[in-house]
Order: structure tokens, then sequence, then C-alpha cells
């Protein structure tokens, strides 16, 4: 019993740690996507990514880049991109882009695993975005395609729904202050609730890694090389894990002697892929595009895995040496703050969570995309753009 409560006591402590060290860094994401929901969203740029095989391709995953959602919460957003007149290419690039990144994701990257993973995730989930929109555009005819008219209804209240109201008279109804505290509120309740039980999940599976699995056995099969890459996307294609969750679990991994390298092929692939998510691709895309979606993130995923081997081991640095350093910039007393504040944002939607699984006929549904439901529907109006 004794051995138990000592083993459950590492496993908690080791998540703990990893939340005070990336807890400031988390609430700063969570703030700029909240802004981010505020003067940008999907819905509005759907009018741009209807024409060019190529031009549509990069403002879509370039787009995906910043936005908060996993690959299951990316689904509505694709869909509606589409809707609107995206061509396959396109969508294809927003839902790799998307759940591979986040400003959310990236701040606590930076965080946990340092400035060169930092730069190497968003940059590996756009070329694969690309490449991936591209060889769709290219397998099909790009037509000529009218774009529905974009959704103009306002992001911070719905008082309007842009019809007898354009964008620039609009932007007189609310002041800045207005803006940046509906971001607030949006980042604090709606994205936090829709990433805080798969983060705290992620949290305890990396301390149930730092304290259970020995360092001799992930440096014989992950330390690194082609092998590595391929058990590491093997692991990563048809788990269900947001951007933000599987970072602790990558940190730990580095920690225990994974290569850096085969870290970032399950941070590549593990948020853009899951079981689900890959049924309605079928379905929204058809097999053709989902088996180019399969084989763009598997083929970068390696490729940017062993580049990114390749240049820790030319310069010589240790990623396991520098894991967490960033969060040493942050006062001890603003990361327990930090930690403390999310943890009790967290209360509600994990208890949510948790009645929703063990309510009778759970299943599981997409998360909701940015902006609410009214902005679910689209304006039917032609005004302005």
């Amino acid at each position: 019993m004794a051995a138990v409560m000592s083993f459950l006591l590492t496993v908690f402590h080791e998540a703990w740690r990893l939340l005070l060290d990336s807890s400031m860094y988390i609430l700063f994401g969570l703030l700029v996507s909240g802004l981010l929901r505020v003067f940008l969203s999907p819905h509005t740029v759907g009018r741009h990514l209807g024409q060019g095989r190529f031009s549509s391709v990069f403002k879509a995953g370039l787009l995906g880049i910043p936005i908060p959602l996993c690959s299951c919460g990316v689904l509505p957003a694709a869909v509606s991109l589409k809707k609107q007149g995206a061509n396959n290419g396109a969508t294809t690039a927003f839902l790799i882009s998307t759940p591979e990144s986040g400003v959310d994701s990236i701040a606590i990257t930076y965080a946990l695993l340092g400035p060169i993973m930092t730069v190497a995730r968003p940059v590996a989930a756009l070329a694969t975005a690309v490449a991936a929109g591209v060889a769709e555009n290219l397998f099909t005819q790009v037509k000529s395609q009218n774009t529905a008219p974009p959704d103009l209804s306002c992001p911070v209240d719905a008082c309007c729904d842009g019809c007898d109201c354009p964008p620039d008279e609009h932007d007189r109804h609310h002041s800045l202050l207005e803006k940046i505290r509906a971001g607030i509120k949006y980042a604090l309740g709606e994205v936090w609730s829709d990433i805080a039980a798969w983060f705290l999940v992620g949290l305890l599976l990396a301390g149930l890694i730092t304290a259970l699995v020995p360092p001799e056995l992930m440096v014989l099969y992950l330390g690194g090389g082609l092998l590595s890459m391929l058990l590491m996307l093997a692991v990563g294609i048809p788990l269900y894990i947001c951007a933000t969750a599987s970072t602790p679990i990558a940190a730990a991994l580095i920690m225990k002697g994974v290569s850096p390298g085969a870290a970032l092929v399950f941070l590549l692939a593990g948020p853009a892929t899951n079981v689900t998510s890959l049924t309605v691709l079928l379905k929204v895309l058809g097999k053709r595009a989902t088996a180019i979606y399969l084989t763009a993130i598997a083929v970068s995923a390696v490729f940017f895995g062993l580049a990114v081997d390749w240049f820790y081991s030319t310069l010589g640095i240790s990623a396991s040496a520098i894991v967490g350093q960033a969060s040493e910039f942050i006062p001890v007393w603003a990361e327990w703050l930090g930690a403390i504040f999310l943890l009790i944002l967290s209360i509600r939607p994990v208890a949510r969570s948790l009645a929703g699984r063990f309510r009778p006929g759970h299943d599981h549904e997409a998360a909701p995309t940015p902006g609410g439901d009214h902005k679910a529907q689209a304006s039917a109006c032609s005004g302005p753009t």
C-alpha cells in the first residue's frame, strides 16, 4: 500500500510540476486566442479560400496556425469554410494546420520544449498543410464557383447579423475595451472548456510516463532514427488528443530519452488525426482527399522529425536539458497563481465532461467552433465584404 501511495504521489508531483512550468504561458495563449475570436474568425475568411490552386491553400494553412481548435473541433469550422466556397485543397490545409498548432499550444511549447520546437511545430504544420492542400487541388479540377456570402454577424455579442449593418458601420458599435472583454470571456470560458479535461488528462499521462517508464526503454526504441518516427506515428495517428494536451506528454517523453524529432512526430500526428475525425473527413472530402490528408501528415511528420533530430545533433543541444527552461523567467508565485487559477477554471468543464461521459447514450460530439451558436448560421444577405 505504501508503495502504491508513493507511486501516485510521484505521478501527481510530476504533473503538478509541468502545470507550474506552463500555467502562465497557457493563460497568455488563451488571451491571444480570445482576441483572435473577436478580430479573426474562420467563418469570415471563407471568401478568400475559393479561388486558386496555391494562394487559397497557403492562406488557409496560414489562417489555421493561430486558431485554437482540436481535430474534432476544427471539423465544423472546415465544413463552414467549404460551404462558403473554399476549395478542397484550402479545406484540407485548414484541417491540418489548425489542430496541429494554435496560439495556446505555441505558448506552452515554448514553456516546456524550448524555442527550437516552438518554431519547428508551426513551420512543420504549415508546410504539411500546404503540401496536402496543393496535392489535393492538383488532383482535382478546380472549377470556378460562386462564393457564398460571408458571415458578417457580430463576434462580440451578436448585436447584428451584418445584413443591414455593414462591417465599417458595425465597427463603431463596440469600443476596443468591449471587444477585449468579450475576447477574454470567450478565452477563459469556451476555449478553456473545450480543452481543460484533455489538458489535465495529458498532465496526468505525462506524470505517469515519468514515474513508470524506464528511460532505457525509451532510448532503445525511440531514441532517434526512422524506426522511432514510424513507431511514434503509429501511436499518434489513432489517438485523440489536442495540441495543448499533447505538449506535456511530449515533454515527459523527451525527459525519458525520446528524441525531439520523435516527440515532434507525436505533436504533429496526434492532434491532427484520430479515428473519429477521419470518419467525418471521408464524408466531407471523400476517399482521395482523406488519403492525401493522411499521407501528407505521415510523410511530413517523419521528414520534419528527422530534420529536427539532425538540427539538435548538429548544434550539440540536449533536448532533455532544456525542457521547462522557459519557465525559469516566470516568478514562482506567478506560476502558482496561474496554476491555481487554471484549476479553478477547470472545475466546471471537467465536471460537465465527466457527467456527459457517464450519461446514458453519450456519444462524442465535435467541439463548437469559435463564435458560438450565432455563428452557425451564415448570413444570407449580400452585404459589403
